[in-house]
């Protein structure tokens, strides 16, 4: 039986991110595809201006409520943008409700990045956040993120192992089990991310660092990995395939491109595609 992962997301109509990557990804992974949206915008919010917006927490109770009848299964959650502080309540109950021994809680605090709290997000939003942190099976934040749940002051540019390691047992210490930080460089030629066990082994997976900034790259990395780690690959296994994944979706972007409309990660799922993969 195909299994199956719940996106819980904003759909952003344009711009290649959250429902819109994460939908193609993972059913190219073999994987059921369903969506929880959290919000819904005409584009994403990072350089676009003028466009529209409409929370659906009211729905997202309604879907919740019309699946309790369906009597479902859920392999995987994976959780992503979520749009209000009562929304990560909602969030909450959902886990609560289809949580077992054999699947997975994947929880993506998107709020933060290069240092900065997103303008749409306050410290009320963070502490909400860090309520989700014992319900993850495996947390994904940045190191902005990671900074914030745990009160770190931020350290741009390279960091230490000891930082980085410092921050895992902070995070695990606040209940999440199994941490993939992102944004992790350890010297200004590799970037990728650090793969912390509950066991306490870090397995640090690396690839060149590209010149730019390109958005919606953190939605295809958590894409990858929840798909991986849901058709039985480890931790480590999966986050190398998410950061090579990303790596190969840069290069297949034209330097030119907009770099608002994010990366071609259709390209590299239609070569995965030719390779058999």
């Amino acid at each position: 039986m195909t299994k199956n992962i719940v996106a819980v997301h904003d759909i952003s109509c344009v711009g290649r991110c959250s429902s819109t990557v994460a939908l193609p990804i993972i059913s190219a992974y073999g994987i059921e595809c369903r969506l929880l949206p959290t919000a819904l915008l005409s584009t994403h919010t990072g350089g676009f201006t003028n466009f529209t917006y409409l929370d659906l927490t009211d729905e997202m109770r309604n879907i919740i409520q019309a699946w309790q009848e369906l009597k479902l299964h859920m392999d995987g959650i994976y959780s992503g943008f979520m749009a209000s502080a009562e929304q990560i309540d909602v969030l909450k109950d959902l886990i609560d409700i289809y949580k077992d021994t054999e699947n997975l809680a994947i929880i993506d605090p998107v709020m933060a990045d290069h240092g900065e709290l997103y303008s749409v997000f306050d410290m009320h939003f963070v502490e909400k956040m860090g309520e989700l942190l014992p319900y993850a099976d495996v947390l994904l934040p940045n190191i902005t993120e990671a900074c914030l749940l745990t009160g770190t002051p931020y350290q741009e540019g390279v960091q230490s192992e000891a930082f980085i390691e410092m921050l895992i047992e902070k995070l695990q210490a606040r209940g999440a089990k199994n941490v993939v930080l992102t944004g992790v460089m350890l010297d200004e030629k590799y970037i990728g991310a650090a793969a912390a066990r509950s066991t306490g082994q870090i397995d640090y997976v690396l690839a060149e660092k590209l010149p730019g900034a390109y958005h919606g790259t953190g939605d295809i990395f958590g894409s990858v990995l929840s798909a991986e780690l849901i058709n039985g690959k480890t931790l480590a296994a999966a986050t190398r395939e998410a950061v090579d994944f990303v790596v190969k979706s840069i290069k297949n972007t034209p330097k030119s491109a907009d770099k608002r409309y994010g990366v071609e990660f259709e390209q590299t799922l239609k070569s995965k595609r030719k390779q058999g993969q």
